[in-house]
């Protein structure tokens, strides 16, 4: 395949025709000193050979690290961890759009490089043992480990690298043809060397990273399956585990590979403690904890604020057999919110979703409802050095000027958006009422003689909220109270689980719950969640449909920031412009994880956790007399 710059060439080529000798040779010559200049900037550039690859380029671990900081690398193996899921799954394929994949279902699969618990934009060798590529990043080279083999013993070469590449591209979810749009080729240049090359004008800074974090699937395999059909069937991986059970319904169990071929590898010391993990699945919250206090499963981390605060005082808690803890969260908070459909015509006004959002009480909620454990959310990267706070800094301005005809005018005129602050006291506060009342009336919702809002059309502004959660009833329905108190005819529509999911993956709502999990180093990742090009591609993150050529270009900017202080500057406007287009009901954070689990499980650390996760997964252990101890006392199934 000609690369890039031929096919460049090949386009400019003279037509010799139509020009004399002379011109002919003049032109040559020019085509040849650019060829030569071109290939003189590339030798130039230094080729970085390494162990691994960080966004900005600093490593905390060097080649010969034996094992990660934050393990025991004598942890012992054995045992079972077990918790739990909501809702059902009828599917293992979790990279497509059909059906609902089970929990943990990407556990099959190896990557060529893996990140860790204590560098947040950090990969290292797994598959592959060494990365290589120039200081542009333009291109990237992978030299895998020959022993690399799936769990049939078949090899992993490079062309199940390149296939896994294009079969996502090809038939995966539709969002992933938006992640790998920049990845021009794909070439296996020998059984364990494969090369990915960008394209020119992409933005390059972690193109080689997403590469390294592909899941690879086998090729030989798919040759006989169709990787676009929903499955239960147990597919065939390179990872730690394998499918043990799956009962639709009722659980889904993942078995430690003993012959592993990566289990010695400094990357795995310490980690893939348990013999089996185990999700028992409920339809209904309140289930699942009574579940838990029964012993049906041995670990929870808690994000009802009631049963945090009331629920913690059954038996097994008395006679110490359960432990009880908040451990600090040291990502971002996450962005969670009601988010609004701004695909609905009824929606796209944004005062109309300003109006929504003032309509919900946090502060009310907090006190009656969540025993004032949260604090509210207001930004997308909230409790980090990345939220936007006050006007915008020059360095914003900068930024932002050239999008100004795409943004609202408030970005420039007032402080970041923050949430009006209701009255705890009561749950309907007047006059926050009357000022989304005012933001109603402006964009043409007036209240007509039966109380309800109607537009010059006549028709009603109706709003639906999705629900498939009961304990969420008490949270949504005073929110629907106070939107009915508007004019507004709000429903509250509770539906299982895999109809909510259903209709969020082809966008059938109206304001729907959803939490993003954001990323200390964000990037390629926001193009899910707020590109104009995923914002309606069945089944993407992008819940809301933001779709805004500002935003789009922001997101460029992210992607090619070359210093974290770039890199903060430019999400600070990005979360700026989403706060003033009001895509979203901000909801609320714990800046702690509140967990609970019996005390069979260990840890290697005591209060403080690696810095992005608990890592209850992959560096905790069983202790099996402890275990013994407690199944004696009837405490634990």
């Amino acid at each position: 395949m000609p690369t890039r710059q031929q096919r460049a060439i090949a386009k400019s080529k003279p037509q010799t025709t139509s020009v004399g000798i002379g011109t002919f040779f003049t032109v040559m010559m020019a085509l040849a000193m650019a060829i030569s200049l071109v290939t003189a900037a590339r030798a130039e550039q230094t080729i970085i050979k390494s162990h691994g690859i960080s966004t900005f380029g600093e490593l905390k671990y060097p080649a010969d690290f034996p094992y990660f900081d934050y393990v025991n690398p004598t942890a012992p193996k054995g045992g079972e961890f077990t918790t739990w899921g909501f809702g059902t799954f009828d599917s293992l394929t979790p990279y497509i759009l059909k059906g609902n994949a089970a929990s943990l279902s990407s556990i099959f699969y190896d990557s060529l490089m893996t990140g860790n618990l204590d560098e947040p934009d950090a990969l290292y060798g797994l598959v592959a043992h060494t990365i290589e590529y120039p200081e542009d990043r333009s291109w990237v080279v992978f030299h895998m480990r020959p022993e690399a083999q799936f769990s049939d013993g078949s090899p992993v070469r490079a062309e199940d690298v390149a296939f896994s590449l294009n079969v996502l591209r090809d038939k995966g979810a539709p969002s992933y043809k938006v992640l790998f749009k920049d990845f021009e080729t794909v070439e296996v240049l020998d059984d364990l060397t494969v090369k990915f090359i960008f394209a020119a004008e992409s933005q390059k800074r972690e193109l080689p990273m997403l590469a390294a974090g592909l899941p690879i699937f086998s090729k030989a395999y798919y040759a006989t399956r169709d990787f676009a059909e929903s499955t239960l069937e147990a597919p065939l991986g390179s990872g730690g585990y394998k499918l043990l059970k799956a009962d639709p319904g009722r659980s889904v169990s993942y078995q430690r590979r003993e012959d592993y071929w990566a289990r010695d590898l400094p990357v795995n010391v310490g980690q893939n403690n348990f013999d089996v993990i185990k999700i028992e699945y409920f339809a209904d919250y309140t289930a699942a904890f009574e579940a838990f206090k029964g012993g049906a499963y041995g670990y929870r981390e808690e994000f009802l604020s009631k049963l945090w605060a009331t629920g913690y005082d059954f038996p097994a808690l008395d006679k110490k057999w359960v432990i009880k803890e908040q451990l600090p969260d040291g990502n971002p908070a996450g962005t969670q919110g009601f988010f609004i459909n701004l695909r609905r015509d009824h929606l796209k006004d944004p005062r109309v979703r300003e109006a929504l959002s003032m309509a919900f009480n946090f502060e009310w909620s907090n006190k009656n409802l969540f025993y004032d454990l949260y604090s509210r959310t207001d930004s997308f990267w909230e409790n980090s050095d990345m939220q936007a706070e006050g006007m915008p800094s020059e360095a914003e301005l900068a930024l932002l000027e050239p999008l100004r005809a795409d943004v609202p005018e408030t970005v420039f005129t007032e402080p970041a958006f923050t949430p009006a602050i209701s009255n705890p006291d009561k749950s309907s506060d007047r006059k926050a009422l009357r000022r989304a009342g005012k933001l109603l009336d402006q964009a043409g919702w007036e209240v007509g003689d039966d109380g309800q809002r109607y537009n010059a059309a006549g028709q009603k502004l109706r709003v639906e909220i999705l629900n498939d959660s009961p304990s969420s009833d008490r949270i949504i329905n005073p929110y629907v109270e106070n939107l009915k108190r508007l004019g507004v005819d709000a429903v509250h529509n509770f539906v299982d689980a895999a109809q909510a999911k259903d209709r969020e993956k082809n966008f059938d709502f109206d304001i729907t719950t959803r939490r993003y999990a954001m990323s200390e180093t964000p990037g390629i990742e926001l193009r899910r969640i707020f590109s104009s090009q995923t914002a309606n591609i069945l089944g993407s993150n992008n819940i809301s449909g933001v779709s805004n050529p500002a935003v789009d270009a922001l997101l460029t900017i992210i992607e090619g920031a070359e210093t974290r202080e770039d890199l903060d500057v430019a999400v600070k406007t990005l979360d700026r412009v989403l706060r003033a287009m009001h895509i979203w009901v901000p909801n609320w954070y714990n800046k702690s994880h509140n967990i609970a689990y019996y005390d069979i499980y260990e840890r290697p650390y005591t209060d403080t956790p690696p810095k992005t996760d608990l890592g209850e997964l992959s560096i905790w252990w069983y202790n099996p007399e402890k275990a013994a101890a407690l199944k004696a006392a009837g405490a634990f199934q």
